[in-house]
């Protein structure tokens, strides 16, 4: 089960440097499908062009289809279940990231709001604050968690942007530490 589960994660990114998962559970819970838990750490993961330093991820139990993978098939899910967990972006790497066509939209959206200007040409972190650089000017922010979605405020106004969130992923908390953004939060994952 866990070399299936690490196949199916490998299928979801882009790429992943290391990647390793525990399984909680009984052996004959294992043997009918269901997973007591799943424990993930990946250090710099690329999902959906998005650069990951690292990510820690635990879930709730799991029922899969054993069956399947017993005959060399993917891992198939029966029912959602809850994450919870910890994920850790770089400066450059979101600077990378929000240049990629998947995510230049956020990223003007995000020079926009907090400068008046587009596009989006860095991020960076410093000590405790998150740049934004757009046509020469910048703005120094930090990140908060306003109901359940990352929001960038503006350290010198209370100018605010709120990032676009999927309604099954929960940010609890937002900071800046080690010339890292980390987030901690939530997120219902389902088959």
């Amino acid at each position: 089960i866990a070399s299936g589960l690490q196949f199916w994660i490998r299928q979801q990114c882009q790429s992943v440097d290391s990647l390793d998962i525990q399984l909680h559970g009984s052996a004959l819970g294992l043997l009918r499908g269901r997973l007591e838990g799943v424990s993930l750490v990946a250090r710099r993961a690329v999902f959906n062009q998005l650069e990951l330093e690292l990510v820690e991820l635990r879930s709730d139990a799991i029922q899969v289809q054993v069956g399947g993978l017993l005959r060399g098939q993917a891992l198939k899910l029966d029912h959602p279940f809850r994450v919870e967990g910890f994920v850790a972006l770089s400066g450059p790497g979101l600077s990378r990231s929000l240049s990629t066509t998947h995510w230049r939209g956020l990223g003007d959206q995000l020079a926009d709001g907090l400068l008046g200007l587009t596009p989006l040409q860095s991020v960076a972190i410093e000590r405790d604050r998150l740049l934004l650089q757009a046509q020469g000017m910048r703005c120094e922010t930090v990140p908060e968690a306003v109901d359940g979605r990352l929001e960038l405020v503006q350290v010198d106004s209370s100018q605010r942007v709120a990032l676009p969130g999927d309604p099954n992923i929960r940010i609890e908390h937002a900071s800046l530490e080690g010339g890292l953004l980390n987030l901690q939060g939530n997120a219902r994952v389902s088959p």
